[in-house]
């Protein structure tokens, strides 16, 4: 099967370019081949990270999103990975739709799932509501609870959501905290999370125990991705 996976969650600010990174990274770590379509007009992670990997998608031009399939299908062993911008939902939606993507997925041997991300706010609690509203069934899903934007996820938790997503075989992974210093340093430097691994780069540097936090989070990650089966 050929493998799409959308990067998204709607509500901007809830993390949505470092999940991508992420799998960005995991990738290459893995020796999984992949490709990354970004849809981010102005704060393009993918393609400011991992240039050598990723083009831009525009998410209003069926004929850029048809892209991101043939791409998949083309080369079925490649990851497709696509960074959602902000409010990409609906045309994205429209898009599908018109295309009855998901109902002939299958049949084209084409695997789709949507990672929704998530902060401690009721709209990300709301727009996952929508989200199982709209496709239900038809999509695959993972949610991560993005404790890079607060740990205190009670109303997910209270919200019945959690259950209703599990019913639908849906993974619910935490993306772990990490100090905002050390991130910010990563962001400043331009660097992939590799690179910020091994302290290269011209940028702030890590020292000694903030790259070895560093490292530490990111294997956490890498551990709650890896029974995914990306």
């Amino acid at each position: 099967m050929a493998n799409i996976h959308l990067i998204g969650g709607e509500k901007g600010g809830v993390g949505k370019s470092v999940v991508a990174r992420l799998l960005a990274q995991y990738c290459i770590d893995h020796s999984i081949p992949f490709l990354g379509f970004d849809a981010d007009r102005s704060h393009g992670a993918l393609m400011r990270f991992y240039a050598d990997y990723a083009s831009p998608v525009l998410v209003d031009r069926y004929e850029s999103l048809d892209a991101i399939v043939e791409s998949a299908t083309d080369n079925p062993e490649r990851r497709i990975l696509v960074d959602l911008a902000a409010q990409a939902e609906e045309p994205l939606t429209q898009w599908m739709e018109d295309s009855q993507l998901l109902e002939v997925a299958r049949e084209i041997g084409l695997y789709i799932r949507y990672w929704h991300v998530m902060d401690t706010g009721r709209d990300s609690v709301e727009l996952l509501r929508r989200l199982l509203d709209r496709y239900g069934q038809r999509l695959s899903y993972v949610i991560v609870l993005n404790q890079l934007r607060g740990d205190d996820f009670r109303l997910f938790r209270g919200s019945g959501l959690a259950e209703r997503a599990q019913s639908l075989n849906a993974a619910i992974i935490t993306l772990k905290q990490l100090s905002n210093a050390t991130m910010l340093k990563i962001d400043e430097n331009s660097s992939s999370f590799s690179t910020a691994a091994q302290g290269e780069g011209s940028g702030p540097r890590f020292g000694m125990l903030e790259r070895q936090r560093f490292k530490t989070w990111l294997q956490s990650a890498y551990d709650a991705i890896k029974p995914l089966g990306v």
